[in-house]
């Protein structure tokens, strides 16, 4: 064989047996760099199962449950002494209900009056949306000591009681921009600022807008039926 020959196939053998370590090089390298990136995944999920049996995790979730079954037994209990909902009241159960309550919304009021009837639909759509506070009202014809005792000069008269304190008062609509047409959230937030009615939860956004759409057909049924009058 011609010795150029045979120096010529060494060298091309050797270049050969190169190119294939350096193949061999490249595939491990990335057979490492996808291990190196599925690592991460792998990693999460026993650190979730690892969550899973944290002790610490289960506290809070206890505390939390906890805490949620405070909030409705206290609930309960409020809405046991009347919250929830707007009542009417009579002149002997006055006494005890603002004096029962932290807080009570009381709407002295006279049956015949429209802005009465306005002051009420509001009342309604706000007293089951803030169970913290109670809501009553009472027939001020009916009720003329306390009429006399609180100085009730005027109608509708919203009073505020803290502690079985009357600490504030709405007088007809003179906080509301003295027009009919108020939203409930109008008299929602000059309730928040006067702090007879806490803040909300964000979670009230739905029921809020779907009171104030009930609240709008209403007045315009009161509106109907005063027309007819």
């Amino acid at each position: 064989m011609d010795p150029d020959s045979v120096k010529s196939t060494l060298s091309n053998l050797a270049f050969g047996n190169v190119i294939a370590a350096a193949a061999r090089d490249l595939q491990k390298e990335m057979v490492a760099k996808d291990k190196a990136q599925a690592a991460p995944a792998s990693h999460d999920e026993v650190d979730l199962d690892e969550l899973l049996d944290d002790p610490e995790l289960e506290k809070l979730h206890a505390e939390r449950i906890a805490a949620l079954k405070k909030e409705a037994e206290k609930r309960e209990v409020l809405k046991r002494q009347g919250h929830g909902e707007y009542r009417e009241i009579t002149e002997g159960d006055f006494l005890g209900e603002v004096t029962g309550s932290e807080k009570v919304i009381c709407h002295f009021y006279h049956r015949e009056f429209y802005r009465c009837k306005i002051m009420d639909k509001h009342l309604k759509a706000l007293a089951p949306v803030y169970v913290g506070t109670k809501f009553v009202k009472l027939d001020a014809e009916n009720a003329p000591f306390f009429v006399s005792k609180l100085a009730i000069k005027q109608l509708p008269c919203v009073i505020l009681f803290k502690k079985g304190i009357a600490v504030d008062r709405l007088i007809g609509f003179q906080d509301l921009g003295s027009k009919d047409d108020f939203s409930t959230r109008a008299l929602e937030n000059v309730l928040k600022m006067k702090g007879i009615i806490d803040e909300k939860k964000k979670d009230d956004d739905e029921e809020e807008d779907e009171s104030e759409s009930k609240n709008r057909r209403v007045r315009s049924s009161t509106a109907q039926d005063s027309d007819s009058d």
